[in-house]
């Protein structure tokens, strides 16, 4: 009966090592067959009771490794298989197939504009300055010689926080320029682009928060003609080379004298449009020479320093480039509307 027994064993590891299964299917049976739950390995294990005491010992360690074999043999059949699998999955990749569509996202019309303005005023030796958006009153109104019974420190038009008189929500980046002109000395040229905040109620022409550009030029001997120069550059840069300007006079705390600057209307070529309601101009900045106050307050000496100041709204400007009509769609982050400046500048 032992010898019976040992032959039997004998004869089920040449069976494993003979073994050659080619598909993940066949090598599935082999491991059921010998690794199984039920495998015809597990029987022989309760023979050993009856194999003669002598032969116990010799007899277990051949089921043992007749064991040992059949896992060992069933992982060389897996990686095998597996290593099969991946050739031929391999070759039947077209590495000349167009790849899968990626979708592309677009700029921010407000991104795009502002992006020009920038490069704009950069080559001509301006540098960028950007500050906080939550701001005390004495950079955004005080500094800027905005009286204490001006309009704009109302709460109808700014947003303090809650339980302060002091801090506030920008209204404009004239704050930066403030801020600026306290810790460096001239000669000072930065422009100044940020998100600002008004009390206003929202609508087609105006929203309560917008992004606006100032820039701030300050040194000795610095005209009117300078700025009427910088301006010039900017509109032709902006707008095309046959861009003309006017300067209408107008009045704002921090700069005396003041104006307002049109830009021949490049829709229509000044002929009369409904950008231009009819008459050949459109507002885009305000500008004027910084008032002696506003450089005193900063720590600068007025008798030896003059500069200009300019600010615009990047909203109107990229609602004129593109003739957006509603400054709402500028903030609804809708992308159908969004995807239309995929090929913008």
């Amino acid at each position: 009966m032992s010898v019976e027994i040992f032959d039997k064993v004998k004869s089920v590891l040449t069976e494993i090592e003979a073994a050659q299964p080619q598909t993940a299917e066949e090598v599935e049976q082999f491991r059921i067959r010998y690794l199984g739950s039920k495998n015809m390995i597990k029987p022989l294990f309760g023979e050993i009771r009856h194999i003669p005491n002598e032969q116990k010992k010799e007899f277990g360690q051949l089921v043992n490794s007749l064991k040992q074999a059949a896992e060992l043999k069933f992982q060389e059949l897996k990686s095998a298989a597996e290593s099969a699998a991946d050739q031929v999955e391999g070759t039947l990749i077209d590495l000349t197939a167009p790849a899968e569509p990626i979708a592309l996202g677009a700029r921010h019309p407000v991104s795009i504009t502002l992006n020009r303005i920038i490069d704009i005023f950069t080559k001509i030796g301006f540098n960028i300055a950007e500050d906080r958006e939550i701001e005390d009153d004495w950079h955004n109104f005080t500094a800027m010689n905005t009286p204490e019974d001006h309009p704009a420190r109302d709460m109808q038009d700014t947003f303090y926080l809650k339980d302060s008189t002091q801090m506030l929500l920008r209204t404009h980046t004239s704050s930066v320029q403030a801020r600026w002109m306290t810790k460096h000395k001239p000669p000072i040229r930065i422009i100044a682009p940020g998100r600002v905040y008004r009390n206003e109620t929202i609508s087609a022409r105006s929203h309560c928060q917008f992004h606006q550009v100032e820039g701030l030029y300050v040194d000795e001997n610095v005209s009117f003609a300078d700025m009427k120069q910088t301006l010039l550059y900017f509109a032709q840069e902006m707008y095309g080379a046959e861009t003309k300007i006017r300067l209408r006079p107008s009045f704002f705390p921090f700069t005396e004298p003041s104006a307002e600057m049109d830009v021949s209307c490049f829709i229509c070529n000044a002929e009369g449009c409904s950008v231009c309601k009819y008459t050949g101009w459109v507002e885009i900045l305000g500008c004027g020479m910084v008032d002696p106050e506003v450089l005193k307050n900063c720590g600068i000496d007025p008798d030896k320093y003059t500069g200009f100041a300019i600010g615009m709204g990047i909203e109107r400007q990229a609602m004129m480039l593109y003739q957006i009509n509603d400054i709402r769609l500028l903030f609804e982050n809708d992308v159908r509307f969004l995807n239309q400046f995929k090929s913008a500048w």
